[in-house]
C-alpha cells in the first residue's frame, strides 16, 4: 500500500506528453478520431511498460507487449463481431488461460500476458467503426510512436563527460610491481605500503559531448560499482544482507541493460564494447565484497574508495585516474585488490567479455509455462477472466447498460486485478477501486467544464504526462488511467458514463476476490515452490562448481549470477505471496526461511570460491558452514519444493 519514492522522470514525463495527446490531435485533424484513440490506447499501455532503463531493454519491455496486443485486438475484434456470447466468452476464457500462462516467465512476459488480455476485451467490447485492418496498424503505430521517442529523444542528463570526473588524470596502469604476487598463499602477511597505486600522470581532458545513446546502460554500470562500495561499507555490520541484496538488484539490472535485443550478436561500438569490459570487471569485485561481508569483519573505509571512483568514472564516461589499494591481510582482501588492478587495466584498454548470462531455452521456457508456477497462474487469469466476460455479456445483453453498448471495462478491470506479479490481491482491489471512484469523479468534472474535443485532447496529453509519475502507486496510477481513458472513449463519440464505469469497477473486484480465493485443482503455492526449486538448483549447479576446483572463473560467474538472481526472483515471490490474506499465504509457509538459507548458503559458496583461489584449500569454518546449513536446509525443506543442494 506504500507508494515508491524517487525523482520525477521527467524524461518519461516527456514522453508521455508527447505520445497520447499529439497521436490523438493529429487523428481529429484528419478526420479518423476512432483511429486515434486506438492509437492512444497503445500509446497509454506502452507509457505502463515505459520504465527506467536502457533503451534496448525498452525495445523488448516496449515492442513485445505491443505486439501481444495487437494480436489480442485482432482475435477480440474478430471474435466480437462473430461469436455469441457462449462461444464468445469460452474464447476469451482461452485466452486467458495462455495470457496467465506465458506471464509466469517474467516481468516483460506479464506485460505481454497483460496487453494480451486487455486489447482482446477492447477489441470484442468497444466496437469500432473502423475495419480490423485499420484499427491494428493504428494499435502498433501508437505503440511504436512512443517507443521511437523513447530511443531518439535524449534523457535530461545525456552528457557522458563529466569534467568533475577525472579531471586532468590519466587512468592507472597497473604495473607489474603492484600486481599480485605470483604465489599468493605463501605470503600472508599485510602490505606495509599505505597505498601502493603510483600518482597520477596528466592526461587528456574526457570528451565532453552529447551521446545519450548509452546513458540508461551507463547508469546501470555505475550502480554497480556504488553497490559494491556500500556492501564494503556495511561488512561487518547488520546492515550488510541487504547492501548484498542491493548489489545482486544492481547487477541484474546492468545484465539485462546491456543484454537486451540486438541486430549483431556482439557489440558494434567502441563505447558499448568499454561498457561490456566494464561490467564484468565488477563481478570480482562484487565476489570479494561478498567475501568480506561473509567474514563478518569490518573493512577500512578507504576499500570503498576504489569502486566509488569507478563508479564515477563509468557515470561521466571519463577516466577513473589512481584506485587506493587496501590492504592484503587475507584471502578476501586480496582478492579485492587483485580486482581493483583488473578493474584498472579493464577501464584503461578494456574488451567486451562474454555478460556472463545464458539464454533460457524454448524448452526450458515451455516448461515454465506448463509447471506448477504456470498452471497456477493460468487458471487464476483464465478463470477470473472469463468469469467477468460472462458477466460483463450477461449484463450487455440483458441491457443493464441502457444506452450504453461497451462492456470492455469490467474484463479488462479484472486482467488488471488478478494479475499476482503486481502485489497481493487484497492491496489492489482496494487500490482499483478506490483509484477509479476518484478518477470518474475527477473526469465528471472535468467534463462538464472542457470544450469538447480540444479540451478532452489536452485532459489527454496532461494524464499521459502523469502515468511515469503515478506508476509509484496502483490507485495513483489507477486514477490517472481512468481519466485518461473516459476521455478517450468520450472523443470517441461514447457518453459520459462515470457511474457506470464505477459500478463496473466493483463488480470486478468482487469477482477477483472471490474467484481469486476459490480452492482449486492441485498444490496451491506453486509459483512460489517454482522460484524455489529454481533457486535451489542454480545454488546447487553454483556450489559443485566451486567446490570441484575449476580454473574457468567465466563459468563460475554465470553461475554465481545465476544463483543470485533466482533466490532474488523467489524472495520476490515470497513477500508478494505472504502478503496475501491467510487463505493464500498459508500456502507459501516456511518458503522464506528456505530462501534465506540458500542465501546463506550461496554467500558461503562465495567466500570458499575467493579463499580457493588464495589458498588452495578450505579452513575448517567454511567446511562447518557448509554441513550446518546442508543440515538447516533438510530440516527446513518440507513441503517447499524439492531438494537439489543436499545432493
Amino acid at each position: 500500500m506504500r507508494a515508491q519514492r524517487g525523482p520525477v522522470p521527467w524524461a518519461a514525463v516527456t514522453r508521455g506528453a508527447l505520445a497520447a495527446g499529439p497521436l490523438l490531435l493529429a487523428a481529429l485533424l484528419a478526420g479518423r478520431a476512432s483511429l486515434g484513440v486506438v492509437a492512444a490506447i497503445a500509446a497509454m499501455l506502452a507509457g505502463i511498460n515505459d520504465r527506467p532503463g536502457s533503451r534496448r531493454t525498452s525495445v523488448r519491455r516496449i515492442g513485445v507487449p505491443a505486439l501481444a496486443g495487437a494480436v489480442g485486438l485482432l482475435v477480440g475484434s474478430y471474435a466480437g463481431a462473430h461469436l455469441g456470447a457462449f462461444a464468445l466468452t469460452l474464447v476469451l476464457t482461452g485466452l486467458g488461460l495462455v495470457g496467465g500462462g506465458i506471464s509466469a516467465i517474467g516481468p516483460v512476459a506479464s506485460g505481454t500476458g497483460t496487453q494480451l488480455l486487455v486489447t482482446s476485451a477492447v477489441g470484442a467490447g468497444m466496437p469500432l467503426p473502423d475495419p480490423v485492418w485499420q484499427t491494428v496498424p493504428a494499435f502498433l503505430a501508437g505503440a511504436g510512436w512512443l517507443l521511437a521517442l523513447r530511443l531518439l529523444l535524449p534523457t535530461p542528463v545525456s552528457r557522458t563527460g563529466d569534467p568533475r570526473a577525472g579531471r586532468g588524470r590519466g587512468l592507472y596502469r597497473p604495473d607489474s610491481r603492484f600486481a599480485p604476487r605470483p604465489d599468493k598463499r605463501s605470503d600472508p602477511r599485510p602490505d606495509p605500503r599505505p597505498d601502493p597505486r603510483p600518482e597520477p600522470r596528466s592526461g587528456p581532458r574526457p570528451d565532453v559531448r552529447l551521446d545519450f545513446r548509452f546513458d540508461g546502460e551507463r547508469a546501470a554500470v555505475a550502480e554497480v560499482y556504488e553497490a559494491v562500495a556500500a556492501l564494503l561499507d556495511a561488512a561487518g555490520t547488520e546492515h550488510a544482507g541487504a547492501r548484498r541484496a542491493a548489489l545482486t538488484a544492481a547487477l541484474d539490472h546492468a545484465q539485462d541493460a546491456l543484454a537486451g535485443p540486438r541486430l549483431r550478436r556482439h557489440p558494434s561500438s567502441a563505447a558499448e564494447r568499454r561498457l561490456h569490459a566494464q561490467y564484468a570487471a565488477a563481478l570480482p569485485l562484487g565476489e570479494a565484497a561478498t567475501a568480506l561481508a561473509w567474514a563478518e569483519r569490518t573493512v577500512p573505509k578507504r576499500a570503498a574508495e576504489g569502486p566509488r571512483r569507478l563508479a564515477a568514472a563509468v557515470r561521466g564516461n571519463s577516466l577513473a585516474g589512481p584506485l587506493p589499494a587496501p590492504a592484503r591481510t587475507d584471502p578476501a582482501l586480496r582478492a579485492l585488490d587483485a580486482a581493483l588492478l583488473h578493474a584498472a587495466e579493464v577501464f584503461d584498454r578494456g574488451r567486451a567479455p562474454d555478460l556472463h548470462t545464458r539464454r533460457r531455452s524454448v524448452a526450458a521456457l515451455v516448461r515454465t509455462v506448463l509447471g506448477a508456477g504456470g498452471r497456477e497462474y493460468a487458471l487464476r487469469a483464465g478463470l477470473c477472466f472469463g468469469a467477468a466476460v460472462a458477466t460483463a455479456q450477461a449484463l450487455h445483453h440483458g441491457h443493464w447498460y441502457g444506452a450504453h453498448q461497451h462492456w470492455y471495462w469490467l474484463p479488462a478491470t479484472a486482467v488488471f486485478l488478478v494479475k499476482p506479479d503486481l502485489g497481493p490481491l487484497v492491496s489492489r482491489v482496494l487500490c482499483r477501486a478506490a483509484g477509479t471512484v476518484l478518477g470518474a469523479l475527477l473526469f465528471a468534472g472535468f467534463a462538464a467544464v472542457l470544450p469538447r474535443p480540444e479540451g478532452l485532447v489536452v485532459l489527454v496529453a496532461v494524464c499521459g504526462a502523469l502515468v511515469p509519475v503515478a506508476a509509484r502507486h496502483f490507485a495513483a496510477q489507477t486514477t490517472v488511467v481512468t481519466v485518461l481513458v473516459l476521455a478517450l472513449v468520450m472523443v470517441g463519440g461514447e457518453p459520459q458514463a462515470s457511474a457506470g464505469r464505477i459500478g463496473e469497477t466493483l463488480l470486478a473486484c468482487a469477482i477477483v476476490l472471490i474467484v481469486g480465493h476459490l480452492p482449486v485443482p492441485g498444490q496451491r503455492g506453486g509459483g512460489v515452490r517454482a522460484r524455489i526449486d529454481a533457486a535451489d538448483a542454480a545454488a546447487h549447479a553454483y556450489l559443485v562448481h566451486v567446490l570441484g576446483e575449476s580454473d574457468d572463473r567465466a563459468a563460475r560467474w554465470t553461475l554465481r549470477r545465476e544463483a543470485y538472481r533466482t533466490l532474488a526472483e523467489a524472495r520476490a515471490a515470497i513477500a508478494r505471496a505472504a502478503a496475501e490474506l491467510p487463505a493464500l499465504a498459508r500456502h507459501s509457509a516456511g518458503a522464506d526461511e528456505v530462501a534465506a538459507v540458500l542465501e546463506r548458503l550461496v554467500d558461503t559458496t562465495t567466500a570458499c570460491a575467493v579463499h580457493l583461489d588464495d589458498t588452495g584449500r578450505l579452513t575448517p569454518r567454511h567446511t562447518e558452514r557448509l554441513a550446518a546449513l546442508r543440515d538447516e536446509l533438510a530440516t527446513r525443506r518440507g513441503g517447499v519444493g524439492r531438494s537439489r543442494t543436499l545432493a
